[in-house]
Parts: C-alpha cells; structure tokens; sequence
C-alpha cells in the first residue's frame, strides 16, 4: 500500500511540475527542451540500425510496437502479441528497427502515400503541405524497449538519424508528417522543429485507439538552414544539427539497390501470409474497397492465394490495372525528329510500368511524336526504349508528361520484373 500511495505522490508532483513548465513562454521551453539533448556523436558499435527485412525483425518490431502502444493505451491488447496494420503489408511503408547485440531495441516506420492514403488523413487535412510539391512520408510506428527509454536518446536518436538519412536519400520523400499525443507534441517542435497542420487538437484519433493526437510537419527542404539556427552554438553532443546533416553513423546500414527505385518492398508472399493471415485477422477484418485495392498492387499470380477474397463481387470481375506503376527516380534523355531536325529532351522520370512511364521535363515535349529514349534505370542499367509521350498536366512543381513504351528491351523488362517480385537489392544477378 504504502508502495502505491508514493507512487501516485510520484505521478502527481510530475504532473504538478509539467503545469508549471507549461506556463513558461514557448521559445523558453523550447530552448530548455534543447538544452537537454544528449546525442553520441559514436554509438557503441552493436547497434545497428537496418531496414526490417526478415521475418524475425518484423516480428520482434511489432511486438515492441504492441508492448509500448497497449502500455500507452493507444491499442487494445492483440492475441497475437503484435501491432500490424494494414499500412505494414504495402512496399510504400519501410519498417526501421534498431538492433543491439542482435536484438531488436527499437522501430518505426515510414509510410509513403499509397492505395490506403495516410492514417492521419482520417482527421487532419493535408492540403496546404500537398500544395507544397512533393512526397510526403507519415512518421509512424515508433517504440523504444523498455530497457532503453531512460539512456538520453541512445536508440531513439540514432533511429530518427536513420529515418531522417533514409527519407531524404532513398525514400525520394520532402515532407514529413506525425500525429502525436498532446502531451508529446512539444518534444518534435522544439527539438526537431515540426509546425502543427492546425491549431486545435483532435480529441479521439480511431488510430490509435481513440487517444487524442496533435498533427504536425516538417519540409525536409528548409530542415538544414532551420536547424542551423536552432542549434547555433551547441556543443557537438547536444547539437542535432550536427548530428543529422553532419555526422556518419557507420551502425546505420542503408539498403543496396541495383535500380534507382524508391521504395524497399520486403512483403513477399510467405512474409503476407504469416503476419495478415495467419497470426492476425487484418486481412480478413478490410473491406472489400480495401480488398480490391490491395489486390490492385499485388496482381502476380504468386499473391493470389495469399490475398483476401471480396465478399460481394466476384474476383474475375474485379477490375485490376494492366500495368502495374512502380515508383523510380531517375535521369533520361528523349531525342525525336522534328521538322527534319533531331532534338534531345532532358527527362526525370518517377514512375514506370511494362507499358510507359511518367516523367518530368523543363522544356516543352512534343506529343504523339515517336522518340528514342535512353534510361538510366541503375548504375549498371541502361535502357534503350522507343517511346512516345501522350499526355502532359502542369502541376505547381513541373510539367509532368505520361509516355507510351512503344518498343522496351531486356533491361526495361528486366527492371519491370524485378519491381514486379519485390526484388530490387543490389544483390540480384547483373547478367
């Protein structure tokens, strides 16, 4: 008795504390929060920070993500000791997990906009950063072990490092986006400099079990200069200017790829079964909007018995693309013959499919001319294909135009196949 009595004496005068810390100004608090943080500058070398690839390190990261989100009241407990989501079975989600002495410590992921759109996007509007240019990322997902939630950030630091490092170098992404507890949204203003998307918080977010959630975002693209000015003067260990922009981290592991693509899918065939059929009902729990859609994007032949069936419409009448699109950046040169005169166009191509792809070029294109393009798909991959653009949509950040492949040859094929399986690591066969 006398054990539980001190500690709600605990838990009130910490709350007591955190009223008086509230009715400090902002910038005040915010410079304290800064003060605070302890970066290592040279974590212990068994740490390692990789993408979750393997059926055992998707496992143990959403078992942590279960124990920290029933802890924290945002799920109910899961018979099946785990916090999956829809979001996870998608290869425009990249699940991260920290690593020490081969044990997952800590994760969280990043999820591209998708056929599920974002979690967040059930009750913030995302209009004003779509407005912006862009991709988007929501920041997701994130648990620390118990065991390493009172060393000063030395998992949680690393791990935003690496997700910071990953969006801005593979995951093609400029604006970041979180949905937050109130209690914790200070944390990422002050520290990491995110803006709330509006003022007033939403008092049950259904994502996270009807908790309240502040909604907030930070565009990669001014982050340099805003965390210069923010930690002007700051000694290397508490300085995350440093640390993110500055600092190389050898723990982190960044994924190999043979193309130039922007996601890393991880899902094959077995991994979907095991986690959304067999030790969950998240498959069998979507509805058949959600059913087509996902049956959308894994339309080989390998997923189909993996995938739900639809209640109310017929598999065989399910409309599905005839080309599946897959996201890429990378650079290309168009040449046509116009008017006797040949002419070479500068492409950046971001999506790609058996039949054409979509680019984004500075000058004018001509449509429904036939042209001869050159694609750099990889550092060792370069595709000749015949291709002819159709259509063009200008946007606020550039004149995209969709091309018709009217001719590919075996290294489009190639790079269309391997996109296809999920199979896009530097590891593959050159040949």
């Amino acid at each position: 008795m006398t054990k539980i009595r001190g500690s709600s004496l605990k838990k009130k005068f910490h709350q007591g504390l955190r009223k008086l810390f509230g009715v400090l100004p902002a910038n005040f608090r915010f410079s304290i929060y800064r003060r605070m943080v302890e970066c290592d500058p040279a974590p212990d070398l068994r740490l390692e920070l990789k993408i979750a690839d393997t059926q055992e390190e998707l496992e143990d990261c959403f078992k942590l993500l279960h124990g920290a989100y029933v802890a924290s009241g945002f799920m109910l407990p899961d018979p099946s000791g785990m916090r999956i989501t829809i979001y996870h079975s998608l290869p425009t989600t990249t699940t991260l997990c920290a690593k020490y002495d081969g044990k997952v410590v800590g994760t969280i992921s990043m999820i591209r906009e998708g056929v599920f759109g974002f979690p967040l996007q059930s009750v913030f509007d995302l209009q004003q950063v779509k407005a912006k240019g862009g991709n988007i990322a929501e920041i997701s997902a994130l648990a620390v072990h118990p065991d390493f939630r009172a060393t000063g950030g030395a998992i949680l630091f690393p791990l935003m490092k690496f997700m910071h490092q990953y969006c801005t170098e593979y995951f093609d992404t400029r604006h970041l986006v979180i949905a937050v507890n109130p209690e914790k949204i200070e944390l990422y203003e002050a520290l990491l400099f995110f803006e709330r998307l509006q003022a007033n918080v939403v008092d049950q977010y259904d994502f996270a079990n009807g908790a309240p959630a502040v909604g907030a975002t930070l565009d990669l693209h001014h982050a340099a200069e805003i965390f210069k000015a923010g930690y002007k003067g700051r000694p290397s260990r508490k300085n995350l200017h440093r640390y993110f922009f500055m600092q190389n981290l050898p723990n982190i592991k960044l994924p190999k790829r043979r193309y130039f693509t922007t996601n890393d899918p991880v899902m094959t065939p077995a991994l979907l079964d095991y986690f959304f059929n067999e030790k969950s009902k998240v498959f069998e729990a979507m509805d058949d909007r959600k059913k087509s859609l996902l049956w959308s994007i894994y339309d080989l032949i390998e997923y189909r018995r993996i995938l739900p069936m639809l209640s109310g419409t017929a598999l065989e009448s399910h409309p599905l693309r005839r080309h599946q699109r897959y996201s890429i950046r990378c650079p290309a040169q168009i040449r046509f013959d116009v008017d006797g005169r040949s002419r070479e166009f500068v492409l950046n191509i971001i999506e790609i499919s058996l039949s054409g792809f979509q680019a984004e070029c500075r000058i004018d294109v001509p449509l429904k001319v036939p042209g001869h393009a050159s694609i750099v798909l990889g550092a060792a991959d370069t595709s000749e294909v015949k291709a002819v653009a159709l259509r063009s949509k200008v946007t606020d950040v550039g004149v995209f135009y969709g091309f018709r492949v009217e001719e590919a040859d075996v290294v489009w094929r190639s790079c269309v196949t391997a996109l296809e399986m999920g199979q896009t690591s530097a590891d593959l066969s050159l040949a």
